[in-house]
């Protein structure tokens, strides 16, 4: 607090003072008191005010500065009632009222908490039961005839794919309690994404090509394939002619890099900053249609807890490379 701040607190009490002052003065003008009593009277009265109200700016400038370094040092602020003790009545009763008011916020918080993760299980649980019956109707499939197996196979790929989203949404909000860290062949995880969505790649005619992925990295595997598996479904729905993807694997001293790349339709540079928002679309999601912006958020948001660096490079209408960069194994000690 500032000598300024001060003033401007007080000013009104400070002017109703001294204007209560020199009306007292000027009755006792003219009573007859003699002008140079009033004058010591006002000199007095003066000094006494002004040394008041210095000393309630130092012990209030005074107070506020260790409430401030009580509160710069805690950990959980939300306990800054707790640690305080009061100087005074106003502060124990505006402590208590503080104090009540954070009871009602932790409860309303807590309560809140309570309800998203019973939503968080119930998303869970019913994901897991879905994929029962997305099962047992592609084992009917079967007994169809190609043309039409093919295209119910397709549907329910992509209501896999819905489901599956919807799973790793609802864990996003956790993400410390779902990984788990583990050494892993990165041809191990480029293999079960691919296999994962090889019904989509074969419909659109995808050709899969891989590249140097003898490399070990430290990481999720079923996350990391999940989010290899948001990429194959971007390039197969925007796939242009003769679709190619390469999954192409280098090192760069303690990490390695994974690149995602294909031939696609590409993305507009004007669009590229806002690929990994939630429910961005874009001029292609709208033109294609089936687009929900919810692929590249989710990896993004997966990427960031297992602190993989994730960068996108694309060119309208010559494809689009999206790049995974895998922590060092000396930095899992922090994960």
């Amino acid at each position: 607090m500032t000598a300024r701040e001060f003033i401007s607190d007080r000013l009104g009490q400070i002017i109703l003072r001294l204007a209560l002052l020199f009306a007292t003065a000027a009755f006792l003008l003219g009573t007859g008191t003699q002008p140079g009593i009033i004058t010591l009277l006002l000199i007095g009265y003066l000094l006494l005010f002004l040394w008041e109200q210095v000393s309630d700016f130092w012990h209030t400038k005074k107070r506020l500065d260790e409430l401030q370094a009580i509160m710069r040092e805690l950990d959980q602020r939300y306990l800054f009632t707790e640690c305080v003790s009061p100087h005074n009545l106003y502060e124990r009763k505006l402590f208590e009222l503080l104090r009540l008011s954070g009871k009602s916020m932790m409860e309303t918080v807590s309560g809140a908490q309570a309800a998203q993760k019973e939503y968080r299980e119930y998303i869970e649980q019913w994901v897991h039961e879905i994929k029962t019956p997305i099962t047992a109707a592609k084992l009917i499939c079967q007994n169809t005839d190609s043309n039409t197996r093919r295209k119910l196979l397709m549907e329910l790929a992509q209501i896999d794919a819905h489901v599956e989203r919807a799973l790793f949404y609802a864990r996003t909000e956790n993400p410390e309690k779902d990984f788990i860290i583990s050494k892993t062949e990165l041809s191990a995880i480029c293999e079960e994404a691919i296999q994962n969505h090889k019904s989509l790649l074969i419909q659109n005619g995808i050709r899969v090509e891989t590249q140097d992925l003898d490399e070990i990295v430290y990481t999720d595997r079923k996350w990391v394939s999940f989010m290899l598996g948001q990429l194959l479904q971007n390039a197969a729905r925007y796939h242009g002619e003769k679709p190619v993807i390469t999954l192409s694997g280098k090192r760069l001293g303690r990490h390695v890099q994974l690149a995602v790349k294909d031939n696609g339709i590409g993305i507009s540079t004007h669009e590229l900053p806002r690929v990994f928002d939630r429910g961005f679309t874009g001029r292609n999601g709208r033109n294609r249609g089936g687009s929900t912006g919810m692929g590249l958020y989710l990896c993004k948001k997966l990427a960031d807890a297992l602190e993989i660096g994730l960068e996108m490079q694309s060119t309208e209408g010559l494809g689009t490379c999206v790049t995974l960069t895998f922590p060092a194994e000396v930095n899992l000690t922090n994960m």
